[in-house]
C-alpha cells in the first residue's frame, strides 16, 4: 500500500475538470483530477461546500454532454458508449461521502481512458445513486459539474 501511494504522489495529472455548483447551488466547488496508471485512470475528487441532505451521498457520474451552460440541462446522459445498463456505465463512478460539506476520495478505473473523455461532463447529483434503477440510478437532481479538460 504504501507503494501505492508513492507511485500516485509521484504522477501528474493528465486531465482535470474544475466543479461549480448549479444557480441553486453555487457555492458548491472543487477539482476532479485524472490520473494515468497503468491500463487504467485514477480519479481523484475534493469536492467543498456540498448540501447537507439526509444521508450526505451524493451520485458521481460523468455524462456525455460538453456543456455545463443552461443550469447543467446540457450534460446528457451517462458515457455509456457500450450500451450498458446501469451501473455498468464507463461514466458511473462511485459516490462522493460529504462530511460536513466536504468530500475527498480517490479510485482506480479500468472503464475509460482519458481520450474517451476529454470534452465530457463530470456531475454531482443530490442524491446517491441507487445502483439499480434505469437508466441512472434515481441520482436525483444534478447540483454541479465541471468540464473533463486534458492538461
Amino acid at each position: 500500500m504504501e507503494n501505492d501511494f508513492k507511485i500516485l504522489s509521484n504522477l501528474s495529472p493528465a486531465a482535470y475538470a474544475n466543479i461549480k455548483g448549479n444557480d441553486d447551488y453555487p457555492e458548491i466547488n472543487g477539482v476532479v483530477q485524472f490520473f494515468n496508471l497503468g491500463n487504467g485512470i485514477v480519479v481523484y475528487a475534493d469536492v467543498e461546500n456540498l448540501p447537507k441532505t439526509e444521508t450526505n451521498i451524493f451520485a458521481f457520474h460523468i455524462h456525455e454532454g460538453e456543456s455545463c451552460e443552461d443550469n447543467l440541462t446540457l450534460t446528457g446522459g451517462h458515457f455509456n458508449p457500450t450500451n450498458q445498463p446501469h451501473p455498468n456505465h464507463a461514466g458511473d463512478m462511485p459516490p462522493l461521502f460529504s462530511n460536513n460539506g466536504s468530500a475527498w476520495f480517490a479510485f482506480y478505473t479500468e472503464r475509460f481512458n482519458l481520450d474517451e473523455v476529454i470534452g465530457k461532463t463530470v456531475i454531482i447529483h443530490d442524491s446517491p445513486d441507487d445502483f439499480t434503477s434505469q437508466p441512472s440510478g434515481n441520482s436525483g437532481e444534478k447540483i454541479a459539474c465541471g468540464i473533463i479538460k486534458k492538461l
